[in-house]
């Protein structure tokens, strides 16, 4: 049973702050890239790939870091994760050679696996009647951290300020949580036994990285180029062969009985979706507030402006929504307050495309798609935390996290593709419309996906499998 007698607030809280470290490296740094371009002597596109690098670094090693948390001390693997990131900072901070700086990315994708370990961490830690709201603090601290990344970018990034700083801040931030980590979470032994497939995470490692970089290069590429084609044709094929081998292998990497089973199928289709509503919003409202006046429907706000302005009140919104929500998912259960926020983001987007003339219609609409954000991931983990055992906690939500960063891909080589400019000319209005309608639609699948689902009732086979179902059976209502 979990240690009931350690303060579960001062673990959440410190969780927390592991889970805004993924958040701020991976927004902080997109404000920045035509800064690192201009003083690095590079092309956008080469800079671009300070991005998809880390991407792919995430993709390759998420899910099998979330394994590694499974079967060893979860504080440890956790220390090990924040020791290769704060090396990436350091590097990123120090270089000023733009293939070393994809180095440091690289090594600061790892980044993307403190998430599935905190969650890990959070159900062998708590009591069951306190895991959901725990797990909704957890999880909403990433689309909060998102929007904070953004504006603590656009204050530092004042004047004629180089992109160091921004990695000096992510390297003290990263020592910061090392210490929180060291001072709060605690030793215990592992508690799972088991092996590393370690031909399976070689496959869905390069299957997941294959496609990633034919979806993030796609606009640069094109996207019915021979690299796009040959690179997702590469990623289908290794990802066939990899489900080939889960199947058959006795100890696999992620099980694919649980990957295909309905609920946790839709759960992660659902997830996608709401990765791309995370970054529609994102990057659609950030280009639009910025547009000159004369283009006939932006606000000419600066970077600055447009994070304090327009992104903070969201963020901020968001994240007393994900605070709240772990009462709301107690009360009434994670599918009801998904489907309500879900429906709170349909109307969020609708109202953006719909009404965008007045700062204060954007604010508004930006408040209730970062309802829906912070919803949708309060209640995802807590769907998926109820489908597995606790030894596959970890690379379950690994799995997860992987949904919700290919989502966040397409919606930005969607939103590339849309906005794109030609000659330095702004793109049309219907443009931003056509982003925020896609917002509205991502949302409206994710609230049908979810709404369609169905839990399966899992044998329970301890003392404490009875605990769990005792206390989270209202959950599922």
């Amino acid at each position: 049973m979990p240690d009931l007698d350690r303060r579960p607030g001062v673990l959440t809280a410190a969780l927390s702050v592991v889970a805004l470290t993924v958040a701020v490296l991976q927004t902080g740094v997109v404000p920045v890239l035509g800064v690192i371009a201009a003083q690095l002597n590079a092309s956008t596109v080469d800079v671009s790939w300070a991005v998809t690098a880390n991407l792919l670094a995430a993709a390759a090693t998420t899910p099998l870091i979330g394994r590694l948390a499974d079967l060893y001390s979860k504080r440890r693997v956790l220390l090990v994760v924040l020791t290769v990131v704060l090396a990436g900072s350091l590097l990123a901070a120090l270089t000023s050679s733009l293939p070393l700086l994809i180095v440091a990315r690289v090594l600061q994708g790892a980044s993307f696996s403190l998430y599935p370990i905190g969650v890990s961490i959070l159900r062998e830690e708590l009591a069951p009647e306190r895991l959901m709201r725990a797990l909704a603090v957890l999880s909403g601290t990433l689309g909060f951290g998102g929007g904070m990344g953004l504006v603590v970018t656009g204050l530092l990034m004042r004047g004629d300020a180089g992109y160091h700083r921004v990695f000096w801040l992510t390297t003290a931030f990263t020592v910061l949580v090392i210490v929180v980590v060291l001072l709060v979470v605690p030793a215990r032994p592992r508690t799972s036994v088991g092996t590393v497939d370690w031909a399976g995470a070689l496959g869905i490692g390069i299957g997941l990285s294959a496609v990633l970089l034919a979806i993030t290069q796609a606009s640069s590429w094109g996207w019915l180029s021979a690299r796009t084609i040959a690179s997702t044709a590469l990623g289908v094929v290794v990802l066939g062969i990899w489900w080939w081998w889960e199947r058959r292998c006795p100890q696999p990497l992620v099980s694919a009985a649980m990957l295909s089973r309905r609920p946790i199928l839709l759960t992660n289709i659902a997830t996608v979706l709401v990765g791309m509503g995370l970054y529609l919003s994102f990057l659609g409202l950030t280009d639009f507030v910025q547009a000159p006046v004369e283009t006939g429907y932006g606000f000419g706000a600066t970077v600055l402006g447009a994070s304090v302005v327009f992104l903070l009140p969201g963020a901020l919104a968001g994240f007393a929504t994900a605070v709240a929500s772990g009462r709301y998912i107690d009360r009434f259960g994670a599918r009801v307050v998904l489907v309500a926020g879900a429906a709170a983001g349909v109307a969020g987007f609708v109202l953006m495309a719909v009404l965008h003339d007045e700062p204060w219609q954007v604010i508004a609409a930006t408040i209730l798609a970062n309802a829906y954000i912070s919803l949708a991931y309060g209640a995802l983990p807590a769907l998926v935390v109820r489908e597995v055992d606790p030894g596959e906690t970890g690379v379950a939500t690994s799995m997860n996290a992987i949904a919700r960063t290919i989502g966040s891909s397409v919606a930005a080589a969607i939103v590339a593709v849309l906005l794109g400019r030609s000659h330095g000319s702004y793109p049309p209005e219907r443009s931003f419309i056509t982003i925020f309608v896609l917002g509205a639609v991502t949302a409206a699948g994710a609230l049908m996906l979810i709404a369609a689902s169905h839990p399966r009732l899992r044998r329970l086979e301890s003392i404490d499998d009875v605990a769990d179902s005792r206390a989270l059976n209202h959950e599922w209502g």
